[in-house]
C-alpha cells in the first residue's frame, strides 16, 4: 500500500496539539447538549456552505425553508441539491468512515437524480478546470478503485498519524483522486467530518464547511499548490488552521452545566490557566451564574489560596496560583 505523501511540520505539530488541549477541556467539562435549534442551524449553514462552494445559487433563507419543508423558488438542479444533501446530513453519524461501501452510498445519497452514475466510480478520464484551463488533470479512470483503496487502507491503518490529520490528508487526497464524475468537493468536505466525529463527537456540532466557504479562493489555491509540490502538507496545515478556529468559536459559545464553585473552578482553570481574567470572564465561562454568584466563588478562591488577585471590585483581575489542584 502506497500511504499520502505528507511532512509533518512544527505548524502541523502546534495546530494538533492546540487542537487537542481544546478536545481535552472539552472532555473534562460536563456540557449542556446543543438544543435541538441549534444543531439545525448547524446543519443548515453546512449544506448551505458547502453547496455554495460548488457554485449552488440558494441563499441561506432558501435552504432553511426546504429544510422546513416550505415551497422554494429556485433552479431545479439547486434544489435538488440542498434534498440531497438534507438526507445525506441527517444521517451523517451513521457512516462508517472506514468503509468505500458507506463512502459509495454516502455519494449516491448526495448525487442522486443529479447524475447518472451516482454511488459509482467514474470510468472516464477527467480533468478539474479553472476558467477555461485545465488545473488539475485527475489520475486515470482505471487506477481509481486501487487509489481509493489504498487511501481507505491508510485511513484504517493503526500507526503513530493521529485521525485528525488523516482526516485532512483524505479530504485532499480525495480531490486529486476525483473518483466521482461529479461531486468531489462535498465529497471530500462531508467525508472529512464523518472521520472528525469518530475522532470526537464534538465534530458533529461544528460548521467547518463555513469557514471554508469564506476562505475560498485560498481553499483552490492550496489545493493546487499541494498538486505542483506533489504532497497534501499545506492543506493539512490549512485544514488544522480552520478546524482550530471552529473549535475555538464552539468553545467560547457553549454553556458549561457546573453546579458548584469547585466545578466551576475546574472548569475556570482548565480555560484561564495561567492567565489573567476578570469577573465578566468568568461569567462569560459559566453563562448560567449571576453576579453575586461569581464574586462569591472568585472571593471563596481567594481565600483557598487557590487565586491571586490585583485591584478591586469591577476592575478586579484573577489569576490561578502556580501548581493548584482543585
Amino acid at each position: 500500500m502506497k500511504e499520502p505523501p505528507f511532512t509533518i511540520t512544527e505548524s502541523i505539530f502546534n495546530y494538533s496539539m492546540r487542537i487537542a488541549e481544546i478536545l481535552g477541556s472539552l472532555n473534562t467539562l460536563r456540557l449542556k447538549k446543543p438544543d435541538v435549534s441549534l444543531r439545525k442551524q448547524n446543519k443548515i449553514k453546512t449544506i448551505h456552505s458547502s453547496l455554495a462552494i460548488e457554485g449552488n445559487t440558494l441563499s441561506i433563507e432558501q435552504v432553511t425553508d426546504l429544510i422546513n419543508n416550505k415551497a422554494v423558488v429556485g433552479p431545479a438542479k439547486d434544489i435538488k441539491e440542498v434534498k440531497n444533501a438534507m438526507m445525506v446530513y441527517d444521517s451523517v453519524n451513521q457512516f462508517n468512515f472506514k468503509s468505500i461501501t458507506a463512502f459509495k452510498k454516502a455519494h449516491k445519497l448526495l448525487m442522486q437524480g443529479l447524475i447518472k452514475d451516482a454511488g459509482h466510480f467514474r470510468t472516464a478520464d477527467v480533468g478539474v478546470f479553472a476558467g477555461n484551463v485545465v488545473s488539475h488533470m485527475a489520475p486515470p479512470s482505471k487506477r481509481v478503485p486501487q487509489l481509493m483503496s489504498d487511501l481507505f487502507s491508510y485511513i484504517k491503518k493503526t500507526d503513530n498519524t493521529a485521525l485528525l490529520v488523516k482526516a485532512c490528508v483524505f479530504h485532499y487526497e480525495l480531490e486529486f483522486i476525483h473518483p466521482f464524475s461529479d461531486g468531489n468537493g462535498r465529497m471530500g468536505r462531508l467525508w472529512q467530518q464523518v472521520i472528525l466525529m469518530h475522532h470526537h463527537a464534538v465534530f458533529e456540532f461544528l460548521t467547518i464547511e463555513s469557514l471554508i466557504k469564506e476562505n475560498q479562493e485560498d481553499y483552490y489555491h492550496i489545493l493546487g499548490e499541494c498538486d505542483s509540490a506533489g504532497n497534501s502538507t499545506l492543506f493539512v496545515e490549512f485544514a488544522l488552521g480552520l478546524i482550530e478556529r471552529e473549535l475555538s468559536i464552539y468553545q467560547n459559545t457553549i454553556t458549561y452545566i457546573a453546579d458548584t464553585k469547585e466545578k466551576r473552578m475546574r472548569n475556570a482553570i482548565d480555560h484561564f490557566k495561567d492567565t489573567w481574567f476578570s469577573r465578566l470572564d468568568y461569567m462569560k465561562l459559566h453563562k448560567t451564574i449571576s453576579t453575586a454568584t461569581a464574586s462569591r466563588d472568585l472571593k471563596a478562591a481567594v481565600e483557598n489560596k487557590w487565586l491571586q488577585k490585583q485591584g478591586d471590585k469591577n476592575v478586579a483581575r484573577y489569576q490561578f496560583k502556580k501548581d493548584v489542584k482543585l
